[in-house]
C-alpha cells in the first residue's frame, strides 16, 4: 500500500510539473490576444519597401491596402468637372485601383518624366528600363545607339516642368492609362565627334511640349506606372 501511494504520489506531480511546462510554452487565453500576423501581408510590404528604396523607381501613386475614402470619388471629382469624359475615365482607374488620386499622379508623372529626359540625353539606359514599357524601352535605345555609332552626344539641363495636366485616363481591361500633356523648360544641345553643336542651343531656355501616357496592371502588386507612349504636343 505504502508503494502504492508512493507511486502514485510521484506520477501526481510529474503530470503537475508538465502542466506547468505547458502552460508556460502555450501560454494562456485572456480575450486579449493580438490576431495572428499575416505572413502574406509582411511579405507584400517588404518587396514593396525594396522598390521604394531603389532611387531609380519612381511609384505614381501606390495601389495600397489602405481603406477607401469615405467618397471615392471626391478627388476625382476635385480634379475633373463631374460629368466630363476625363471625370468618367479617371472615375474608372479608380475603381480598379481605389489608392489612385490624380493630384499626386501627376507629381509623380513629372517626377518621372525629369528622370526620363535626363537620362535619355546621359544615354542611361538602366534608369530608362526601370520607367519605361519594352516598346518604348527599344525605341529610346535604338535612338541612343544611333547616336553614339554616330560620335553625338547630348548635353541637357532640366530648368523644370510650367504645367503638367491630365487630359485622358480609361481601364483597357485591367490596365489603367492615364496621359498627361506636359510642358517643359529644358537647355539641350547635340553636339557632333568635333565638340560642336548640331542641334539645339547650350544657352537658350526652350518650351518643350509633350503628350505622355502611362500605364499599370491593377492586378498586378507592382505599385509602379510606366510610360508606355509619347508624342509631341504641337
Amino acid at each position: 500500500m505504502g508503494s502504492f501511494d508512493f507511486v502514485t504520489f510521484f506520477f501526481f506531480v510529474a503530470a503537475v510539473i508538465v502542466f506547468i511546462q505547458l502552460r508556460a510554452v502555450l501560454g494562456k487565453r485572456t480575450g486579449h490576444e493580438r490576431p495572428p500576423h499575416d505572413q502574406m501581408a509582411r511579405r507584400d510590404e517588404a518587396q514593396e519597401q525594396e522598390g521604394l528604396d531603389d532611387p531609380k523607381v519612381v511609384t505614381l501613386p501606390r495601389r495600397g491596402r489602405e481603406a477607401a475614402e469615405p467618397d471615392a470619388f471626391a478627388a476625382i471629382d476635385a480634379y475633373a468637372d463631374p460629368g466630363t469624359d476625363l471625370n468618367r475615365g479617371l472615375r474608372d482607374v479608380s475603381a480598379a485601383d481605389p489608392s489612385f488620386n490624380p493630384d499626386e499622379f501627376v507629381k509623380g508623372a513629372t517626377m518621372a518624366y525629369e528622370m526620363i529626359v535626363s537620362a535619355y540625353a546621359d544615354g542611361d539606359r538602366k534608369t530608362l528600363k526601370s520607367l519605361l514599357s519594352r516598346e518604348v524601352f527599344d525605341g529610346f535605345v535604338a535612338a541612343i545607339d544611333d547616336r553614339e555609332a554616330r560620335g553625338e552626344t547630348v548635353r541637357s539641363n532640366f530648368v523644370g516642368i510650367e504645367k503638367a495636366n491630365i487630359i485622358q485616363a480609361e481601364m483597357k481591361e485591367a490596365e489603367a492609362n492615364v496621359t498627361l500633356r506636359i510642358i517643359s523648360q529644358l537647355i539641350s544641345a547635340t553636339l557632333d565627334k568635333d565638340g560642336e553643336v548640331i542641334e539645339g542651343d547650350l544657352a537658350e531656355v526652350t518650351d518643350v511640349n509633350d503628350v505622355w501616357t502611362f500605364a499599370r496592371d491593377t492586378r498586378s502588386r507592382d505599385p509602379n506606372w510606366r510610360l508606355i507612349a509619347t508624342e509631341a504636343d504641337q
